[in-house]
């Protein structure tokens, strides 16, 4: 009987396990999980109602939702895409919802629903779960050493699934394989301007941010917070400027096009807000932003209390351009986008088989997840990449 063991019992591990239980019900497959329970990050991802994909609707290039990893998540969704992840758990009994926004959530909005499902699945399978089985290492001869209740212990398989999550990679290490360090890649921002904090609760659908001295730019909505701002443009500039900012140590100055169309469109929506010059601009906002948001940027632009549009002057017209266009925020330090964690990092994807995700160097050591170095900005992308690497690396398996 073939000995499989699964290290890592989240989402890829538990969808790899089921997965490959159905494909060999007389396989002896193991799941090693270090902490008390399966997929505990699964059960409260999306807020506890699990954004479990993206229809990828809108989705120009992978690289704009996956950062790193977008080559070999084209070859992935070719083998198992969103479509075939809504037919897997649409066959064991879950029904779906897509958002405007694209993001596919259980019709239940509970994420408990997909870990039922999933254990359930293990389960029929005869897949053994084992909590509490904190891997140290694995060695070319597929050797897994692990501890259990303060004990070192040890077990051969004849194929292993490296399934863990982000900043986990080091299990690899003594392997000769290629690891990147591990940083955070989705994350609000702290600013450090009171006035703007003071604006907790303000959202402005549609900015563009981006950081000076870099090419890094995002687009969406954006939302202030009580530490700074947050919201899908903060947490998709975070993704793609993870490194960046890491290397920054989360110091840097945050540009925010608060209309997000340039300075063209910026002098379009003014000339017409201007065309009554007798009344007070600051009782005249663009409509995208708020009326509490308008004042702060005037007084910001040095506008005076009081003043009207036929008051302005080409001068104070410029200083609200440009502050509407490139205004500009001190960037002091990150925090955590609730519940959620990921980071970039891990398993070069140099050292995988794109076709079986199995690694280049060790023969019987598959990779699928958030160990690899491939991550995505919110939106149920990342959890796309878990069920799309588990799958092709279940089907990859021949004993």
């Amino acid at each position: 009987m073939a000995s499989i063991v699964i290290i890592g019992g989240g989402a890829a591990g538990c969808f790899c396990a089921a997965e490959l239980s159905a494909l060999h019900p007389d396989w002896h497959i193991r799941v090693l999980e270090a902490g008390q329970h399966p997929m505990a990050k699964l059960a409260v991802t999306g807020g506890g109602r699990c954004n479990i994909t993206n229809t990828f609707e809108g989705v120009e290039a992978l690289a704009k939702v996956y950062p790193r990893g977008d080559k070999l998540m084209r070859k992935l969704l070719g083998r198992f895409g969103w479509k075939d992840c809504l037919d897997w758990f649409g066959n064991h009994g879950v029904e779906f919802t897509a958002q405007e926004d694209h993001c596919v959530f259980p019709v239940s909005q509970d994420a408990m629903q997909i870990v039922h499902v999933l254990e359930r699945q293990m389960h029929i399978g005869g897949v053994e779960l084992m909590c509490r089985h904190k891997v140290i290492s694995i060695d070319k001869g597929l050797n897994v050493k692990y501890l259990h209740a303060g004990k070192e212990a040890s077990m051969k398989a004849d194929a292993v699934v490296l399934a863990t999550g982000g900043g986990t990679a080091g299990i690899l290490a003594g392997t000769d394989i290629e690891l990147i360090p591990s940083v955070p890649s989705l994350f609000t921002l702290k600013i450090d301007d009171d006035a703007l904090r003071d604006l907790m609760g303000t959202v402005v659908g549609s900015v563009t941010l981006g950081l000076v001295g870099t090419r890094f730019r995002s687009e969406g909505t954006l939302l202030v917070t009580d530490w700074g701002i947050s919201g899908p443009a903060t947490l998709k500039l975070s993704s793609y400027a993870a490194r960046w900012l890491a290397q920054e140590e989360y110091r840097g100055s945050l540009l925010v096009d608060w209309l997000g169309g340039g300075e063209q469109q910026a002098r379009q929506i003014l000339e017409e807000l201007g065309r009554n010059g007798a009344r007070m601009v600051a009782n005249t906002h663009p409509p995208q932003l708020t009326d509490r948001l308008w004042r702060y940027l005037l007084s910001r632009a040095s506008v005076r209390a009081g003043c009207r549009w036929n008051e302005l002057g080409s001068k104070g017209l410029a200083r609200i351009v440009n502050t509407l266009i490139s205004d500009i925020y001190r960037i002091n330090g990150r925090a955590r986008f609730k519940e959620e964690f990921v980071s970039c990092g891990g398993v070069s994807l140099s050292e995988i088989r794109p076709d079986t995700m199995e690694s280049r160097r060790i023969p019987g050591l598959y990779l699928a997840g958030e160990v690899l170095d491939m991550d995505a900005v919110t939106g149920g992308f990342n959890l796309q990449a878990a069920w799309s690497s588990a799958w092709v690396a279940a089907h990859s398996i021949h004993l």
